[in-house]
């Protein structure tokens, strides 16, 4: 059994966290799907904006757009809406045989709404319904004011996979929220079957440490988080309250591993693949991490339901001076500031690669 199928059998659905319109054309994906046992996908301002500059794929579509009126925002997501729902269809049959457990993609609404929850609420139900694609999530940023908006989101029968979550504190909040969500449609008298995911991101930790701890403990970090983390996630999935949800129609919110590409040559390719797999979860992985883990990857151990040895690795890193709460708070705006970075840059491209009788600015932040 290959390395792919044997996470499937775990439990685990493996995405990718990419997309192109070139993947799409030649048949990239749907191999992916076939060959290594791909049943989703995840996408970001960063992403698109890479897709979009370094190929002429999307140029005549830029250049001479079916609205001009639009503006640069607008017809951006216009074009990631096309590419996520084709990539949505060669998904349709797993998210179906799931039960809308799996077979998802995703489109993150703009980076520079992480701060203000009616914005995002209100670009999350327009996205939603302009696509009217029953597998796309919508991501919304684990930020205190996200975590307002995916109640809201979740309320008003958006899917929603919460990004740029760093810490246990953090997933368990948005958690929270999407119960709050749940519990309002049941009082309404609403469906509860509202998909959500909830992403960790894992690398990050110990790039971000890497020069600030004694050599055992580098590339240990964000496998001890995310350990720790899953734990809590195994708890929560045995409360009182989730079990009243569920018995009323309302499925888990898986978590999902994300940001799992090695940033350092210490590590193998499928470094974080491997330590992080566990049931009832999701690993969504760059393309070069799927095709090395794929080839050369194993099945070593599977996270244990309580967290494993999370908390001793955790105390180390407290013990080495590493504040793990305050850290997280700073990757998450480190994170938000990134992807507003990448985002700014994406709309200067669009704006760039219109026809000048076209041009159409897009609206002030």
């Amino acid at each position: 059994m290959k390395a792919t199928q044997k996470l499937q059998a775990l439990g685990q659905s493996l995405w990718l966290d990419n997309i192109t319109r070139e993947m799409l054309k030649d048949g990239t994906l749907a191999r992916y799907r076939d060959e290594y046992n791909v049943t989703g996908l995840t996408s970001n301002p960063s992403i698109f904006l890479k897709s979009i500059r370094e190929t002429t794929a999307y140029d005549s579509d830029i250049a001479t757009p079916a609205d001009s009126s639009r503006s640069d925002e607008a017809l951006f997501f216009s074009l990631a809406i096309q590419d996520l729902t084709e990539a949505a269809e060669l998904f349709s049959e797993v998210h179906q045989s799931s039960r809308g457990i799996d077979g998802w993609v995703s489109l993150e609404v703009s980076p520079w709404l992480a701060d203000d929850a009616v914005g995002t609420v209100a670009a999350a139900r327009h996205l939603h319904a302009l696509a009217g694609c029953p597998n796309l999530f919508i991501k919304i940023p684990g930020t205190a004011n996200g975590v307002a908006a995916i109640e809201e989101a979740i309320f008003a029968g958006v899917p929603v996979n919460v990004t740029l979550l760093f810490s246990r504190e953090q997933y368990i909040a948005a958690a929270n929220a999407y119960w709050r969500g749940l519990a309002r449609r049941r009082e309404a008298g609403l469906d509860l079957n509202i998909a959500c995911v909830a992403s960790i991101f894992v690398s990050r930790w110990d790039t971000a440490v890497a020069d600030e701890v004694p050599f055992g403990l580098r590339n240990r970090l964000g496998v001890a988080v995310a350990k720790q983390t899953y734990g809590a996630y195994r708890q929560r999935m045995s409360h009182p309250m989730w079990l009243e949800l569920s018995e009323a129609g309302a499925q888990p919110q898986r978590l999902l591993w994300a940001s799992t590409g090695v940033k350092s040559h210490e590590l193998s390719p499928g470094y974080y693949v491997e330590a992080l797999a566990a049931a009832d979860t999701i690993n969504t992985m760059p393309e070069a991490t799927l095709l090395a883990f794929a080839e050369r990857g194993a099945l070593i151990s599977v996270l244990l339901a309580d967290g494993g040895n999370a908390e001793p690795v955790l105390a180390d890193f407290a013990h080495a001076g590493i504040d793990v709460a305050a850290l997280a708070a700073r990757l998450q705006r480190e994170g938000v500031a990134s992807f507003r970075q990448a985002w700014d840059e994406l709309m200067q491209i669009v704006a760039a690669k219109r026809m000048p009788s076209t041009d159409s600015p897009s609206p002030p932040h």
